[in-house]
């Protein structure tokens, strides 16, 4: 059986995270594997991949603060959002200064509601919404808040009748870059569509421990379950009583972590399970421990 923890891939440009985790599958030798947050296909960078046990931790961990780059084109719209898709107009970005960009990326910032592109995963009437574009139907997205931390312009760089611009996105779980791109082109009257992504870090995993696929071939290096759960959530060291009521599923005060998931470690340090603080006890959240 393969080891119980966290694969992290740099994912290469042209594979859907499908493909990526079909790959890991035959690499670690094992069908337990998933993901935590797809990556598009033109998109690269950290896909964060579990293995046995350690996939019942992805749900948590897709939900953690995401670090993107990417360049972003101004002055043409696809249908997609992105490279990927149709152009469905054009419009002159020549006069777009520098100034413009720094000003709606502004209004980017913060706590906003965000309208998910047409060509995105989630589930209209219980069909996929890229299904229904596909199809050639309008789909009508709600918008929906998230929240964009850091939206900063690394450059801007004008060519002919489109402005690029480069940046880095610091957001919350949700948040569409190429939604961004749309937005921005939008703010600034000459619509835009996302052109580069690389995603840099998921939580507290970043480039410096991605692997490629090639490397990966050669050796499949896994994060073992009990580090991974101790660089993503706080961390409670609990008593070996305590640790046979955690093995069994039981609540245990809470000591007040905070609301989020908590890893609990036993005497010996071996990780039992998430847990979640809810008034004055820790329900469990995931039971890791036999």
């Amino acid at each position: 059986m393969a080891d119980s923890g966290l694969i992290i891939v740099d994912k290469p440009a042209d594979w859907t995270s499908h493909d990526v985790v079909a790959r890991m599958r035959r690499l670690a030798g094992t069908r337990r594997v998933g993901h935590a947050g797809t990556l598009d296909p033109m998109a690269t960078g950290v896909l964060v991949v579990g293995v046995e046990k350690a996939t019942r931790l992805l749900g948590h961990l897709a939900l953690t603060e995401k670090v993107y780059t990417a360049t972003m084109r101004l002055g043409v719209s696809t249908n997609t959002d992105d490279a990927e898709g149709e152009v469905t107009a054009t419009a002159s970005a020549a006069g777009v200064a520098a100034a413009e960009v720094h000003k709606g990326v502004a209004a980017l910032t913060g706590a906003i509601m965000q309208i998910p592109p047409q060509v995105s995963a989630i589930k209209v009437d219980g069909r996929r919404a890229y299904k229904r574009a596909r199809a050639g139907e309008e789909v009508e997205l709600a918008a929906r808040p998230v929240t964009v931390y850091g939206f900063e312009v690394l450059d801007v760089r004008a060519h002919d009748d489109v402005v690029d611009v480069d940046a880095v996105v610091t957001c919350s779980s949700g948040t569409y870059i190429r939604a961004l791109a749309r937005d921005l082109g939008a703010g600034l009257g000459v619509g835009g569509h996302l052109t580069r992504l690389r995603r840099t870090r998921v939580g507290p995993y970043d480039l410096s421990m991605a692997r490629t696929l090639d490397e990966l071939a050669e050796e499949c290096v896994v994060l073992p379950i009990g580090e991974a759960v101790a660089a993503a959530f706080p961390r409670r060291d609990v008593t070996a009583e305590q640790a046979t009521l955690v093995r069994h599923g039981g609540r245990l005060p809470a000591a007040g972590l905070g609301a989020g998931p908590i890893g609990v470690f036993g005497p010996e340090g071996e990780l039992l399970a998430l847990v979640e603080e809810q008034g004055r006890t820790a329900r469990p959240l995931a039971v890791f421990a036999s």
